[in-house]
């Protein structure tokens, strides 16, 4: 009887052990408390859904995904990455393989679930995802004791359309579009943009800027959110990576970036593939080339790691 007991205590102990360590690697933590800014009184029918490929439509309470290191690993860099989909859809598959990656160089990574601008839900569509990333920056540094971050290795790492919201927080980080009574600095330390919509320009189709800011946008709001020409000296140092034959974002989305980071005098590093297409995540498809080994030595340069990546 005893033995039966001390086999079912140890079980129970088991139990909690493991859902622990789930629950801290995958805990998800929602940006807000209490009311959402800029959000209106959400419709009936507006429900979030999430399919099979992990494409999130219809977000209305943005969160956190959170992928902890091991301790032991664990270096104080933060990252948060933005999903991609085209201000239509969030894409999380490659996004969270990315994450995972990240941790084991002992990064701590958040997933965000921003909003999609739709006027359904908020009062000014354009600017709802810059808000989640902006809540999101403000969360970290807010959490930093208890995540073991330190808040000036904290970057961004955007994805096609999360590219945009990432670079856009990059280059307004001085205009907050949050409340932020405690005057947190929202500047990221650095970015990571993969196949990033940059340019917003009317001769240019793109369903993303469509989305964002309305076909008929004016002269000065494509201007505002066309982020190459706001690139300043202290837009955050950045890491571009891009193929010359992604037909979904021109590549000239990042040249025109990384050429404006470069006049400004901003420390930034780019890989163009010559093949492999838009969306390829953590590899690029043709020459099997895992730009992830690359960025983490750009980083270790640029001292938000600390030491270099080893071979």
């Amino acid at each position: 009887m005893n033995a039966r007991i001390d086999r079912r205590v140890l079980l129970i102990i088991a139990l909690i052990l493991s859902f622990h360590l789930t629950y801290g690697q995958n805990q998800v933590i929602p940006l807000y408390e209490g009311m959402i800014p800029n959000a209106r009184k959400t419709p009936a029918d507006y429900i979030e859904e999430t399919d099979d490929d992990g494409l999130i439509t219809r977000v209305t309470v943005p969160a956190l995904t959170c992928y902890l290191p091991e301790k032991e690993k664990a270096n104080g860099t933060a990252v948060i990455i933005c999903p991609g989909g085209g201000y239509q859809v969030l894409s999380t598959a490659d996004e969270a393989a990315v994450a995972r990656e990240l941790v084991q160089a002992g990064i701590t990574a958040f997933v965000l679930k921003y909003r999609l601008p739709d006027n359904r839900i908020m009062v000014r569509k354009s600017i709802g995802p810059l808000q989640d990333v902006q809540a999101a920056l403000m969360l970290l540094h807010r959490r930093a004791a208890a995540w073991g971050i330190d808040t000036g290795k904290i970057g961004l790492v955007g994805l096609s359309a999360g590219g945009h919201v990432a670079s856009t927080a990059g280059v307004s980080f001085q205009q907050p579009v949050i409340p932020n009574p405690d005057h947190i600095n929202l500047r990221p330390a650095f970015m990571v943009l993969l196949y990033p919509v940059i340019i917003f320009d009317r001769m240019i189709p793109s369903g993303t800027r469509e989305r964002l800011v309305g076909k008929e946008a004016s002269v000065a709001l494509l201007n505002q959110f066309s982020n190459e020409k706001r690139v300043t000296a202290q837009t955050p140092p950045s890491f571009l990576v891009h193929a010359t034959d992604d037909e979904v974002v021109p590549v000239k989305n990042s040249v025109a970036f990384f050429n404006a980071l470069q006049q400004a005098k901003v420390k930034s590093e780019m890989h163009i593939f010559q093949a492999g297409g838009h969306g390829f995540g953590l590899y690029d498809p043709v020459y099997k080339n895992k730009w992830l080994d690359a960025c983490l030595n750009w980083l270790s340069i640029n001292h938000f790691l600390n030491e270099p990546v080893k071979h």
